[in-house]
């Protein structure tokens, strides 16, 4: 019985070399780019796509352009920016870190509408212990003349 008639095995090419390592290389590529142009306008890690700022007529008037930001959620969760989530009394270290090495620290506060006052009292504490100005961030609404609300 043949079983092998055309002998194809033998006209084949050899098996390719073992290019494992250049997935290696492609994934420490992607995690170089991505620590290096990190951004500070895309949301912390954690805070969820319920993260909603509190909205405030006449928020605009106070805007001014930050040196730093520190977001909190409704748990009361820290993110400091560069840091990812940290707990107050390494916020305090971070704060102190920071204003070192800056001329006219400013720190933006981006809380969710649903945090507690006594978690926001902390934080404005560490940061004037810090020597930071202190800005909250908040949607501006639009009031029309003669409205109450």
């Amino acid at each position: 019985m043949i079983t092998r008639p055309l002998n194809l095995a033998s006209k084949l090419r050899p098996e390719p070399r073992n290019f494992d390592f250049l997935f290696l290389v492609n994934g420490a590529l992607i995690v170089l780019f991505f620590s290096l142009f990190g951004s500070r306008f895309v949301f912390a890690p954690g805070l969820g796509i319920d993260f909603q700022l509190p909205r405030l007529p006449g928020s605009v008037l106070g805007a001014a352009q930050t040196t730093h930001y520190v977001s909190v959620n409704r748990g009361g969760m820290l993110y400091a920016a560069g840091q990812g989530q940290v707990t107050l009394p390494q916020l305090r270290e971070w704060l102190k870190d920071q204003a070192r090495g800056t001329k006219h620290p400013i720190l933006q506060i981006n809380a969710d509408a649903g945090v507690e006052m006594s978690v926001l009292a902390e934080i404005y504490t560490a940061a004037r212990e810090a020597n930071f100005q202190v800005l909250e961030a908040a949607e501006a609404v639009r009031v029309a003349p003669g409205d109450p609300n």
